[in-house]
């Protein structure tokens, strides 16, 4: 395969809209996704409503039309699909990148195809390099015996599952939240179990009252200061801060206590990691990476800070970042 001048690793918004630029600029690139289209975006609740309003969302000066003043997960996966339609983008959907190191100065990317030809290996040389793979993919654990049973999940797609069954939703902002409410009203049994003392601050304002009530009349039973200790196949073992021990009746525990990039891939191609917050180090101005030539996209930028960078504000790093490496590719010939 010949040269690109340019690779980009995730196919969510900001991945979509750095390829979007380099169409403008037409530099020959390539789009390389280990699932669907906005894979993160497809693993949302099913029924999700977005916080923001549909014009936050658009990439490429399409417009998002929705049918009401917030977007639906359904209106949005239909939208990007749109977009990658209009632009014709060089997707390469359902193929994983499993190795990038530097050769005679590209990126050499080894990838291994998920789908059509699954195990069937590829490699593609580029000058610059855009990693945009979110952190969806990984979510963080709660590092306690019986975490991997069947029963236990860190995602939340919808409520039918989970009728008449007692669900643990362990977390404490929005996603815990929005999931427990979602669950009472569907003739669940929910506990919610937190260990800070109060809900998360950034919980959305006409979420925050709604689940207040619940808890206070008792409708979601609520354990603050408290952690799972262990994951039994009934029942959940909790402790409490002041050291209590404690068990309840549980038929699925959905952990929902966030996400984080994958670092070792991050690591593997020589990017830093800030410790402190899990960031990697980059040029907030370019998005480049430590690694010259090597740039970061999206919500992976945030770290473990993961309600800094949203859609509404890593949509603009794809313009940011290309401008920036065409004109180094420019001088370059």
């Amino acid at each position: 395969m010949s040269d690109l001048d340019v690779a980009i690793i995730g196919a969510g918004p900001a991945g979509l809209a750095a390829s979007i630029e380099c169409q403008h600029r037409n530099l020959s690139h390539v789009v390389i996704e280990k699932g669907s289209i906005v894979e993160s975006l497809r693993k949302f609740p099913t029924n999700m409503v977005y916080f923001t309003t549909p014009d936050l969302l658009e990439i490429g000066e399409l417009p998002l039309v929705s049918s009401r003043e917030k977007p639906t997960r359904l209106e949005a996966l239909k939208y990007y699909r749109r977009v990658a339609e209009r632009y014709q983008l060089p997707l390469n959907l359902y193929e994983k990148v499993d190795a990038v190191e530097r050769q005679n100065g590209l990126f050499r990317l080894d990838t291994t195809l998920q789908a059509r030809q699954p195990g069937e290996n590829r490699t593609y040389l580029a000058r610059k390099l855009i990693v945009a793979t979110g952190y969806y993919d990984n979510p963080n654990r709660l590092g306690v015996p019986g975490e991997d049973s069947p029963k236990v999940s860190h995602y939340y797609h919808e409520a039918h599952p989970y009728y008449q069954m007692n669900v643990a939703v362990v977390g404490g902002a929005n996603s815990a939240a929005e999931t427990a409410l979602d669950l009472y009203r569907s003739g669940v049994n929910v506990t919610l179990i937190h260990w800070h003392a109060e809900l998360s601050s950034h919980i959305k304002y006409w979420v925050r009252p709604d689940i207040d009530n619940r808890i206070e009349r008792g409708e979601i039973r609520a354990f603050f200061n408290t952690r799972v200790e262990e994951i039994l196949p009934d029942k959940l073992r909790l402790k409490t801060g002041d050291g209590r021990r404690f068990e309840i009746d549980n038929d699925f525990v959905l952990a929902l206590i966030g996400y984080h990039p994958d670092y070792r891939l991050l690591e593997s191609m020589g990017i830093e990691i800030e410790p402190e917050k899990g960031r990697p180090v980059h040029d907030p101005e370019t998005l480049e990476s430590n690694v010259p030539g090597l740039y970061v996209a999206g919500g992976m930028v945030s770290g473990r800070e993961t309600n800094k960078i949203f859609i509404e504000n890593g949509r603009f790093h794809g313009a940011k970042i290309v401008r920036h490496l065409a004109a180094h590719l420019q001088e370059s010939r």
